[in-house]
């Protein structure tokens, strides 16, 4: 496999995470939705599957050197 790939696993491990504690954390603290959670919390698990892989193949990149290479900023030492 990619380096690519490896990282984009890593890093849609870890944005999994956030983006179901967020959506948990709204459900359970607004009482309109406190009230559904029943349902809504396998909709924000569902939601959260679909969601992550592409916010990780946005961030993946972005952790590798040569893409700032290529733009031209990094940071002077």
């Amino acid at each position: 496999m990619k380096t690519d790939t490896y990282i984009t696993i890593i890093v849609a491990m870890m944005v999994n995470a956030v983006v179901f504690g967020i959506g948990a954390v709204t459900v359970l603290a607004v009482p309109a939705l406190n009230v559904h959670a029943k349902y809504l919390l396998p909709a924000v698990v569902v939601a959260t599957f679909c969601i992550t892989p592409f916010i990780a193949c946005r961030i993946a990149p972005r952790l590798r050197l040569r893409y700032w290479r290529e733009r031209g900023e990094l940071p002077a030492l």
